[in-house]
């Protein structure tokens, strides 16, 4: 017989863990707090460890703790694709995927029902990480990430790459039409907008466009480059956004390109995939539909 643990507690551990709070796990669950306080004490006794940190008002699982998560999370995802391929071979199949936010929101989803009209018995469900906190964790099939394909990097994980990156300088249709920017110098004068996520898009764009000497102009910062894209196609100032990532919005109008041919090549994004995963090819046939719109949008 196998020494497992209590199953129920963890499943309301992995929970906890994936929402960083006792109280959003009850919700999910339909526990109240006590119950998953119990439930966490009651696997903590039975491993001998504590699993759970106090920090404030708030119970912060501890480092090995969410690397424990990782792992049941992805056992209990392998047991539910066994369970359905076992009992229901034609039910509709999840996949989930997880994205930095910009990447999902402006490349991934918008072409998602052309991948649905394809496998139209397969559920892409995307969540989102901030690009400032990147880490890997449990409960996904695939997750993409801006980085290097080297698999040093990601040792346990196959790693394909997506989409290579290349920034350049964004303004609205109606800013343009107002105030033109035709060469690099006319930059002079428009707000600048930036990202405290893409630390750096500025200087390198300034140095390429020789620009140097405008590498202390002041900016207006956003936290992340969804709002300061969202804040150059309202016409508040110019900022650098990255390409083929941004290419629906110039198609649809939103965003223009007034210097394309001054670009700062990016570290691109990856495609990666758990080693020991993969279920009747769907995930490994998600990660050759996600290659093949790269090539469509090179």
């Amino acid at each position: 017989m196998r020494r497992l643990p209590p199953l129920n507690a963890l499943r309301i551990f992995e929970v906890a863990a994936r929402t960083g709070s006792y109280a959003e796990a009850g919700a999910e669950l339909g526990l109240t707090h006590g119950a998953v306080s119990r439930q966490i004490a009651a696997l903590e006794s039975w491993l001998g460890q504590r699993l759970f940190m106090k920090d404030g008002r708030r119970m912060v699982a501890t480092p090995m703790a969410r690397i424990f998560a990782a792992e049941v999370g992805l056992s209990f995802d392998r047991l539910a694709v066994a369970a359905e391929a076992c009992g229901r071979p034609d039910a509709r199949r999840i996949l989930r995927v997880s994205a930095p936010t910009s990447f999902a929101m402006r490349w991934l989803i918008p072409r998602l029902n052309r991948y649905h009209a394809d496998h139209p018995h397969i559920e892409v469900a995307v969540t989102t990480v901030s690009t400032v906190l990147e880490d890997l964790r449990g409960g996904v099939d695939v997750a993409i990430r801006r980085g290097a394909a080297q698999q040093h990097v990601w040792p346990q994980h196959r790693v394909v790459p997506v989409l290579d990156d290349a920034d350049t300088l964004i303004m609205s249709p109606t800013l343009f039409a107002q105030r033109p920017i035709l060469k690099p110098a006319d930059i002079k004068g428009h707000t600048l907008l930036a990202s405290e996520t893409r630390a750096g898009d500025w200087t390198d764009w300034l140095e390429a466009a020789g620009l140097q000497h405008l590498a202390g102009h002041p900016r207006q910062i956003f936290d992340h480059f969804f709002v300061t894209r969202q804040a150059v196609e309202d016409g508040l100032g110019i900022g650098i956004g990255p390409f083929p990532m941004l290419e629906i919005d110039v198609a649809r109008g939103r965003l223009m390109t007034p210097l394309p041919e001054i670009r700062v090549p990016r570290t691109g994004y990856v495609a990666l995939v758990p080693r020991h995963a993969d279920a009747g090819n769907l995930i490994a046939g998600f990660v050759d539909w996600l290659v093949e719109e790269t090539r469509g949008s090179r």
